[in-house]
């Protein structure tokens, strides 16, 4: 029986919300996602200083905030005071200053938009435990899969879920997982999915090998970060099962003229 998760095929993903559009990572963002028609999303988690499950991709937040300093170092109370559509723009030109857009909870995410599913991403140690708990209390266990790029936050996270938890593979499980494509052999794994980017460096991960291995081991394969028309066609023509894209209107635009439904 297949996860409701992995509903639809091949799956959509605005990533951040569509970065390169919008504030990343905010309810703004996943507004104008969710308005064309996106109903998966992938976002990152940190955790603040009394323990609300936040959406921020980098552990500091000068890159996109008004503020300064690392997020775990703030109360929720004091990052709702920030900006987080300070430092998005092109050419100085800060088209969202000013407009109230801050750093939401996931809590705020799920219920705003009570029908899509998340890939979060673990940025943070010591999150798992209020993840989790936030996951249970508000019964999101079909609406989410939980990966990260430090394999011991993902077990610890299965850990938590008593397996409950959707997880795609870690870094080492991911190299594992390859390593054992080129050989031709079978890997377990808790992973449901293999969320990785095209190459890492000069090494190309995905491929039809990599593909028809996880396949074959009933694991979806969702890459990361496509924006380029012309590598998501080439991408879905490999079978690949979700793409993740900054540029959700290019994705969308793809879609269409493969006559996929996004959601």
């Amino acid at each position: 029986m297949t996860h409701p998760f992995f509903s639809v095929r091949p799956t959509a993903f605005s990533h951040r919300g569509g970065r390169l559009l919008w504030p990343e990572n905010t309810v703004f963002a996943f507004q104008q996602s969710y308005d064309l028609g996106y109903r998966y999303f992938e976002t990152d988690l940190h955790l603040t200083k009394d323990g609300v499950v936040v959406l921020l991709h980098d552990d500091y937040l000068d890159r996109t905030t008004d503020g300064t300093g690392d997020v775990w170092d703030y109360t929720f109370e004091e990052l709702e005071s920030l900006d987080a559509a300070f430092r998005f723009g092109a050419d100085r030109e800060w088209p969202y200053r000013g407009q109230g857009i801050t750093i939401p909870a996931l809590e705020e995410i799920v219920t705003t938009f009570p029908d899509i599913r998340l890939t979060l991403e673990l940025k943070q140690g010591g999150l798992e435990g209020p993840l989790v708990a936030l996951l249970e209390r508000l019964d999101l266990w079909d609406r989410v899969i939980v990966g990260g790029f430090d394999d011991r936050w993902v077990r610890s996270v299965r850990k938590a879920s008593g397996g409950r938890v959707l997880t795609s593979s870690a870094v080492w499980e991911t190299r594992a997982f390859w390593v054992a494509s080129r050989a031709g052999v079978g890997l377990r794994s808790p992973a449901a999915a293999l969320q990785v980017p095209v190459r890492y460096g000069s090494l190309t991960i995905v491929d039809d090998k990599f593909v028809g291995a996880a396949h074959r081991a009933n694991k979806h394969v969702h890459v990361w970060t496509v924006n380029e028309a012309d590598e998501m066609h080439r991408l879905l023509d490999l079978g690949v099962d979700g793409l993740m894209t900054d540029r959700p209107d290019v994705l969308k635009a793809v879609h269409e003229e493969r006559g996929v439904a996004l959601a």
